[in-house]
């Protein structure tokens, strides 16, 4: 083996073992298998055009290089973003581990108690500031946050509110640039009227349904906003409240002054900047909107022995199961992030959060009094970190600017004239002496800081916040590095992630996230660097950008590029606004409202296309889980003259390469119609075929899935989308780099910057030759699993040639009719093993879908084989009456460790049986620690903040 050779440490197929492989499969080669499976009409004539592979030595060094190319400055431009301290037993134990790093979404509690319960310990941080009792665990960014509370509010307006189309949202002026963009960009489309305006002024109407404000305001001001939101709830009106998180532990919180929503984002909680993201975004509300609230929620319930277990509560408000009928499309989240802010809570307490609470705000007062003294007037009354500067008549802030640069200092400076300075945690003494200095230099005056900064209150007593909170016990024993140290490993010892065995869910891409692929995230080039930093400071993330744009376009075959999407959902949702904006440029925005989708679609294409103001007609799949192609047809004629466009998942959620797929876009374009293809399995076309050569007009990618970027327990995503040529010009821009707001998703104007090293080393170390193959690979372990379990399980849906694509669908719904046993068991069962379930009843109910991707090996297939073969010889023990129908290992699965090792056993079946029903096990058991979650139970006794 070439050990420089990346493509040999990613892909998990060995060449001595890749020939038995074909052989199960029935084909001589891989390019047989291909050929096979993807029709020859959409291959690429030509390989990709791609630089050539690194080494990991060499993307090392060449990494190195670009982040020397940014220009760490000490920034107090605030506005969103705030230097932090990420404690280094969290940066070290969490963000560079990969227990928590390339964990899945919780939704199998059983094997997600240690992430399920560091989730709710930021919800319960999250409740504790905003004096809200309900929250989510974490939403995108602090901008879709509000977006997604003015959505909640339309979509809880009164009866008497829709009657009289109450469709009015009041946002006032001083909400950050960033965030008024994208409500606007969300809300408009819904058929949302939104004013801008002075909340002092504002006079309510009954059109009036919602009013979002912000506390400090934008501009660092602290606004007292009681008799507003009294006001407001008097004409119906319901208020959300964009809060730094870091105010709340000293000001009232909004909770207390009856706000309806707090939102905002965690990001001061020790998440670096990361030039924009990724950071978690906090959303808190009233019980009352427990079931219209975005995102997932963490609650408390019990397993099948009562023990407390931790699940996701009201899981029933999944998008994917909601589809057109969603009340958002958020499917992934921030969940690292937030676990990261929650352990940071954790570390400090209350008293710690106090104390850096206390500091920035004691050194902004005092910054601001010296500033006085210097002849600066200080605007803001009351503030809590950020100060208002207007400059004495001698001073230039041209001047200012230069000396400020010259000290590496980044200001805020409006457009008024005025300067903004915000404070953070990172703020010492020092540097409040750096910044006296260029104010004192810039007024030609001499300046010595002598004084120690007294801690003190600067703001009016009756903002001062006198509520206690994060009283409960797991914030008052972690405070020493050792005892966080092992919390934290306690917790991950709970979870199965890629650290432990194959995570095969369909559709979900689990596969590895390289260490050379994410090693640069911590270099602090990349992660201290604020998203408005001047341009000559990021030349290092800027050539990043544009060649990882560049390289994306060339894979997807399209012209134009943005990263802006941070999830995969919200990059669905970019790409119908953009064809909604293309359809408005040529006067038939009104006009094209219709969105076809296939039955097979992702359940948040529907949610996505809803929320971007269209109406959805479903189109039927046939026996094979092909798109119905006359139906397809048909309806596309039938609204010839309303449609706007068609989403289609390809190679489809089916698991299979539909062979009409170039129809299919024939029929949409002869229509009028744009083609937007779903990019979430794009891992199976990369370097063979792409959604340009396809004939799709746009599409978007999920880089934690093809691309490696990790899933973090449930997120970071990002979902770029790349279009064709005549869609450039209305890729989303940004109000404050770019001073253009039109189609603003996201609060940064790259998104979740930060990740974007992963995916760019990933296709540097891979090149063309490289990615292509790792796409070949995807799709042979497939078509080997699949070869395994046709005369067992059975595969549900295959292409024309009885090849699936690059996962596939076991069929559980004649097992459950012959023995009782359903998929939900065998994926209960499968804990028992230390496995991960496939995804469960998705797309097809009854059934588990799986994606095994390049990266696993074959004895790790084989021993998932041996696995789901001992689960199935345990079925027909139940289907042929030598094991209980109810009392049996499957029913009862997963047995945690307290069971097995306790002192009663009463089950029909020997105890080395439930445990340890293969050899190998003894030697790498996974211990569940709670039994069968009961989710009825915990849906019906929501408790969502902790209680100890």
């Amino acid at each position: 083996m070439n050990t420089t050779k990346f493509i040999n440490r990613h892909v998990g197929i060995t060449s001595e073992a890749l020939p038995e492989m074909l052989q199960t499969i029935g084909v001589q080669s891989v390019d047989e298998l291909i050929d096979q499976t993807i029709p020859a009409n959409i291959r690429l004539a030509e390989p990709l055009n791609l630089p050539e592979p690194m080494t990991e030595r060499e993307l090392a060094e060449h990494l190195a290089e670009l982040a020397s190319k940014n220009e760490v400055y000490t920034s107090y431009i605030g506005m969103g973003w705030y230097d932090t301290i990420c404690p280094a037993p969290i940066q070290r134990n969490v963000f560079e581990n990969p227990v928590w790093y390339t964990s899945y979404t919780p939704y199998q509690a059983e094997v997600s108690q240690g992430r399920l319960e560091a989730l709710l310990n930021y919800q319960t941080v999250i409740c504790d500031l905003t004096g809200l009792p309900l929250a989510n665990c974490s939403l995108l960014d602090e901008a879709t946050a509000a977006a997604e509370a003015a959505t909640m509010f339309h979509g809880t307006r009164s009866r008497t509110q829709v009657k009289e189309e109450a469709n009015t949202l009041f946002v006032d002026e001083h909400v950050f640039a960033s965030t008024q963009a994208v409500i606007h960009t969300r809300g408009i489309p819904q058929g949302i009227r939104i004013v801008v305006g002075d909340f002092h002024t504002f006079n309510f109407t009954p059109d009036v349904f919602g009013a979002i404000v912000q506390y400090p305001n934008g501009e660092g001001l602290i606004e007292d906003y009681r008799e507003f939101v009294a006001k407001a709830h008097a004409n119906g009106t319901k208020v959300a409240v964009a809060a730094d998180l870091m105010s709340l532990v000293l000001l009232t919180p909004p909770g207390e002054w009856d706000a309806d929503v707090v939102f905002g984002s965690s990001q001061r909680f020790g998440i670096p900047m990361f030039y924009g993201g990724p950071s978690a975004a906090y959303f808190a509300t009233k019980e009352e909107y427990k079931r219209a609230i975005p995102g997932r929620i963490i609650g408390i319930s019990k397993d099948a022995y009562g023990h407390k277990a931790y699940r996701l509560a009201l899981q029933t408000r999944e998008q994917h199961i909601k589809r057109e009928k969603a009340t958002s499309n958020i499917c992934t989240a921030q969940a690292l992030l937030a676990t990261m802010a929650g352990f940071y809570a954790v570390y400090h307490g209350a008293d710690g959060l106090k104390d850096i609470a206390t500091r920035i705000h004691a050194t902004a007062g005092f910054l601001a009094q010296e500033l006085e003294k210097l002849g600066y007037k200080q605007l803001n009354k009351d503030y809590f970190d950020t100060l208002l500067i207007e400059l004495p008549s001698n001073v230039s802030v041209n001047v200012l600017r230069e000396i400020a640069l010259e000290c590496k200092v980044n200001l805020r400076y409006l457009d008024s004239g005025l300067v903004g300075i915000s404070v953070d945690e990172t703020t010492q003494p020092t540097d409040v002496g750096v910044l006296l200095y260029i104010f004192s230099g810039a007024a030609g005056k001499d300046y010595m800081l002598q004084e120690n900064i007294p801690m003190q209150t600067y703001f009016d007593p009756k903002f001062a916040r006198t509520s206690p909170f994060l009283q409960q016990e797991v914030f008052k024993k972690y405070h020493t590095e050792t005892e966080l140290m092992r919390y934290i490993t306690r917790l991950g010892r709970k979870d199965v992630s890629l650290a432990q065995s194959m995570i095969s869910l369909g559709s979900c891409t689990m596969k590895l996230n390289p260490a050379a692929t994410m090693l640069p995230l911590s270099f602090p080039q990349f992660q201290n660097i604020h998203p408005y930093a001047p341009a000559n400071q990021v030349e290092g993330y800027t050539e990043l950008i544009e060649n990882l744009s560049s390289y994306l376009c060339e894979i997807t075959g399209f012209k134009g590029c943005t990263l802006q999407p941070n999830s995969g959902a919200a990059g669905e949702y970019t790409g119908l606004r953009i064809i909604r904006a293309y359809l408005e440029s040529r006067g038939e925005g009104a006009q094209r409202n219709i969105v076809l989708l296939p039955a097979s679609a992702h359940g948040t294409n529907p949610a996505s296309a809803v929320q971007c103001g269209f109406k959805t007609v479903t189109v039927a799949c046939d026996a094979h889980g092909n798109i119905d192609l006359a139906d397809f047809k048909a309806k596309a004629e039938a609204n010839r003259e309303h449609l706007a466009a068609s989403m289609i998942t390809y190679p489809s959620t089916h698991g299979i390469f539909e062979a009409d797929i170039k129809e299919m876009c024939d029929i949409i374009h002869a229509c009028g119609g744009q083609l937007y293809m779903d990019g979430a399995n794009m891992n199976a076309q990369v370097g063979l075929t792409n959604p340009g050569t396809i004939g799709a007009d746009v599409c978007h990618l999920n880089l934690h899935k093809t691309f490696a970027s990790p899933h973090g327990g449930g997120g970071p995503g990002v979902g770029p989308i790349c279009v064709a040529e005549h869609l450039v010009p209305f890729l989303p821009k940004h109000p404050v780099l770019w001073g253009d707001d039109t189609n603003t998703v996201s609060a940064a104007p790259y998104g979740s910057a930060g990740i974007l090293p992963i995916t760019y080393s990933y296709i540097r170390l891979l090149g063309t030759e490289g990615l292509t193959w790792a796409t070949k690979m995807a799709i042979v372990n497939a078509n080997y699993l699949a070869a395994k379990f046709k005369d067992t399980y059975g595969i549900v849906y295959t292409g024309t040639t009885g090849r699936v694509g690059h996962e596939l669908i076991l069929e559980c719904r004649t097992v459950k009719e012959r023995s009782g046993i359903d998929e939900s068991d065998i994926a209960k069962r499968l804990m028992d093993f230390g496995y991960h379930a496939p995804t469960l009843s998705f797309p097809v109910h009854g059934t588990l879908m799986v994606e095994p991707t390049e990266s696993e090996s074959k004895e790790e297939l084989d021993r998932f084989v041996q696995v789901l073969e001992c689960i199935w010889d345990e079925i027909k023990e139940v289907e042929e009456g030598k094991a209980d129908p109810t009392d049996n290992v499957l029913k009862n699965a997963p047995h945690p460790e307290y069971e097995v090792t306790g002192d009663v056993w009463e089950h029909t079946y020997t105890r080395s049986k439930a445990a340890f029903p293969l050899e190998w096990l003894h030697e790498a058991k996974f211990w569940v620690n709670v039994a069968r979650v009961d989710n009825a139970f915990g849906d019906r006794n929501l408790v969502a903040v902790r209680e100890d």
